[in-house]
């Protein structure tokens, strides 16, 4: 168990956090969420005493290990993978160091002899036996291969480091587990195999990220940090967005009278405990939203962006026709004989094991990158509008927001200019504030607004959710399910991926797979996923 007691942190005249009382008790997994800027890994640092807060204490047993996802990549660079997962378990480390110098001393002594025996016997109290086999099996659960199990961490890709890192805090069983943003950089299959892990997990687990499908899959509760306090809820985060919006409604339906808003409440709880799986998380969690009252549900304070793209024409038969399209890089074959026919209506996911497979694939669809062979065609009734991973170019300005925005719109009527930036939570003073200071959210949400003015009847996303809080990621996940053009992108995010695309293309560097499926049937289908081996074979050759 680890619990805080009246813990306040504040920088200058921001408070983050003011008289935090509250208790993480083991068998449950806890979904920290909060807007951008919050406070959600500031407060994981004040858990693991990384930052002392301004008041109050942390409270942890005696005796209980708490280990945390590191976020210094080149700290163990020094270190074998295999090694570096080991050192997640401080204690037994360290016996394991002091073992190997005593036994290599050559006046090996009787007190050496003694105290060899002490540690051998803590060893193996601590496991110490099976080790090396759960540190091996963690690295191969998270997609490190064998033969880089070895291997020195400085020479791994910065994503196997921080599988590398992930396998370390997971390591030895810990009483409490933090976890900030786990999933970034995991591929599909290593998401999955981390949420079977947590749910298996019998201890205290506290998480913070931003994808919604790994949340409702692992949390029994969510602790929601809001104005400086944190409120706990029962449930995923996918029962908390639901019934907080439920309740928002109520609230401001003054007709209704208050029987009547019980018992629609009661029945929303029943529906959500009834969907229930057979997992251990989603079993808590049912027998938890059974014991809610009405009381219990509150609604939110969250605000949320506005995001609605209008196609300005309709898309004629003729869309987009790839024909042969290969690029490689410095060497790299990146994709290669991509044959591709876009349909009307099409929400094509675009997926690849190398991040610049979809980058790249639009970048030159786009006409950012020139292709090595191969040719595409827009149809002519066409308007496509792009949104790149990378926006930093767009910023490189001292222009208000205003102004910025002004550039892309036909219409320079102020009023309506700030009318999007509105939509995107920039109203009053914040709607003057230069282009080249906003953070990364700020700046994908101006994007956004940028997209929506161009009226595209093809929208082409490169991930989108990147640096978006949960808030923005639902919203532009609503916006995305319900636009009736066409849709090409890729991004990490499984639930939305999955919640919006009607076809899967991965680009491999041995050609594509098409399928038309959600993203979840592409995942447990066996047929694909052998010949995804078999198309990434080319790699290890």
């Amino acid at each position: 168990m680890i619990s805080t007691n009246n813990v306040s942190l504040a920088y200058g005249k921001r408070t983050l956090f003011e008289d935090v009382t509250i208790k993480f008790v083991p068998g449950n997994c806890y979904g920290l969420i909060g807007a951008n800027g919050a406070g959600k890994s500031t407060f994981l640092k004040i858990l693991s005493g990384e930052i002392d807060p301004n008041t109050g204490t942390v409270d942890i047993p005696a005796n209980a290990r708490l280990a945390i996802l590191k976020q210094n990549h080149f700290e163990y660079d020094e270190y074998q993978a295999l090694q570096t997962v080991i050192m997640g378990h401080k204690r037994l480390h360290a016996i394991m160091q002091e073992k190997d110098a005593v036994y290599a001393k050559p006046d090996f002594s009787e007190a050496d002899g003694l105290r060899a025996a002490e540690l051998e016997g803590e060893f193996a109290d601590l496991e110490g036996w099976n080790a090396e086999y759960e540190a091996a099996e963690l690295l191969s659960g998270l997609g490190i291969s064998e033969e880089l199990h070895y291997a020195q961490m400085k020479d791994l890709s910065g994503s196997e480091k921080v599988r590398v890192l992930l396998a370390q805090a997971l390591f030895g069983n810990p009483d409490i587990l933090l976890l900030d943003e786990p999933t970034n950089h995991l591929d599909a299959e290593s998401i999955m195999w981390l949420e079977n892990f947590l749910d298996n997990f019998k201890n205290t687990v506290i998480v913070v990220s931003h994808d919604r499908h790994f949340l409702d899959a692992v949390c029994t509760h969510v602790a929601d940090i809001d104005f400086g306090k944190i409120q706990m809820f029962a449930g995923n985060y996918s029962f908390w967005y639901e019934s907080s919006q439920l309740a928002l409604k109520q609230r401001s339906d003054a007709n209704k009278k208050t029987d009547e808003k019980r018992k629609e409440l009661e029945e929303f709880i029943r529906r959500f405990s009834a969907n229930a799986s057979k997992s251990k998380q989603a079993t808590s969690r049912s027998k938890l939203l059974e014991k809610l009252t009405f009381e219990d549900i509150k609604p939110s304070s969250r605000k949320y962006p506005y995001i609605a793209f209008k196609p300005e024409r309709e898309a004629g038969n003729q869309l987009l026709n790839v024909e042969g399209l290969s690029k490689s890089i410095d060497g790299t074959t990146i994709f290669q004989g991509v044959n591709l026919m876009v349909n009307k209506g099409d929400k094509i996911a675009v997926l690849g094991r190398n991040d610049l497979a979809a980058s790249t694939f639009f970048q030159v669809i786009m006409d950012e990158v020139k292709q090595d062979a191969g040719e595409y065609q827009w149809g002519t009734t066409i308007t496509a509008s792009f949104f790149p991973k990378d926006n930093a170019e767009f910023f490189e300005t001292k222009l208000n927001l205003v102004d910025w925005l002004r550039q892309f719109s036909v219409e320079k009527d102020e009023s309506f200019i700030r009318g999007f930036l509105g939509r995107m939570l920039f109203s009053g003073e914040e709607s003057l504030k230069q282009a080249n200071v906003l953070s990364g959210g700020e700046k994908v949400r101006c994007m956004f607004s940028r997209m929506m003015l161009q009226s595209g009847n093809v929208l082409v996303f490169d991930e989108p959710t990147n640096h978006l809080d949960l808030e923005s990621i639902t919203a532009l996940n609503n916006a995305l399910r319900d636009f009736d053009g066409t849709i090409l992108f890729s991004s990490h995010d499984l639930q939305f991926v999955d919640t919006i695309a009607n076809r899967i293309l991965e680009l491999t560097p041995s050609g594509i797979i098409d399928k038309r499926m959600s993203y979840e049937e592409y995942l447990s289908d066996d047929t694909i996923r052998e010949l995804r081996k078999k198309m990434y074979a080319t790699e290890m050759v």
